[in-house]
């Protein structure tokens, strides 16, 4: 194959946010005296809802046993996404291991870079800034988030979307992904994906990638090369 772009998901994938947003939503719960709290426990089960709008109306719906108030809904994520802007700004946000590297490697060899998220714009640039120290539009060539598709994830349509702004068919590119709703949105638009678990999808099913890796800290620094020289068709995931 010809390598020509590699497209990354965000949360969980560039850098372990869960926990951040996790810290905004209850924050913005607690300001306007809701009562609401989300436990890693819970938060874990509600990541499997794609979206911070559709997980809070599902929780309204399936774990109060109420009907959502999708205005207030909508207002209340305003909110945390900005409150979640504020605690990537007070710094600590680091990227996962091999991410930079990785990225490194691509400028390096002309490969283009991407982003494919169920997370909105704004998410997108206040990570950017946090872990890259720049606006998002100078880190990648080409951002598709979730607030501009119809569906979100596991759909395909915002892989989709970021194939059609690199003007690019899937068989040149590479997704990069840290859960099973990331994997499958991926593989429908008919992409190649290396699958990386984050803290929150450790238990998910990632077999329909090509490769399942799971970089440390030490040492496993990973290139082009020793990832994708090899790529063969779809089959089941190698563990490494």
């Amino acid at each position: 194959m010809t390598l020509r772009a590699l497209i990354f998901d965000v949360d969980g994938t560039l850098a372990e946010t869960e926990e951040a947003h996790r810290e905004a939503f209850n924050a913005t719960f607690a300001a306007h005296g809701l009562g609401w709290h989300w436990s890693r426990d819970l938060y874990a089960r509600l990541l499997k809802v794609t979206g911070g709008k559709e997980r809070m109306a599902h929780y309204v719906s399936h774990d109060l046993g109420q009907t959502p108030d999708l205005e207030r809904i909508a207002a209340l994520h305003r909110e945390k996404t900005a409150a979640y802007a504020d605690i990537l700004a007070a710094g600590g946000l680091k990227l996962r291991p091999g991410i930079a590297s990785l990225m490194a490697d691509a400028r390096a060899r002309g490969v283009r870079l991407a982003v494919a998220t169920t997370t909105n714009g704004p998410n997108v640039e206040a990570l950017c800034r946090s872990c890259f120290g720049a606006p998002a539009g100078d880190v990648f060539e080409v951002i598709a988030a979730g607030d501009e598709v119809a569906a979100k994830k596991p759909a395909p349509d915002v892989y989709r979307l970021a194939l059609a702004r690199l003007d690019l068919p899937a068989r040149d590119c590479i997704a990069l992904e840290d859960s099973a709703n990331g994997v499958k949105s991926a593989t429908a638009a008919g992409l190649r994906c290396l699958a990386s678990p984050s803290a929150y999808t450790e238990g998910d099913d990632l077999s329909p990638a090509i490769q399942v890796r799971r970089f440390t800290e030490a040492g496993d620094a990973p290139s082009l090369a020793s990832l994708f020289g090899d790529v063969a068709p779809r089959g089941p995931a190698a563990v490494s």
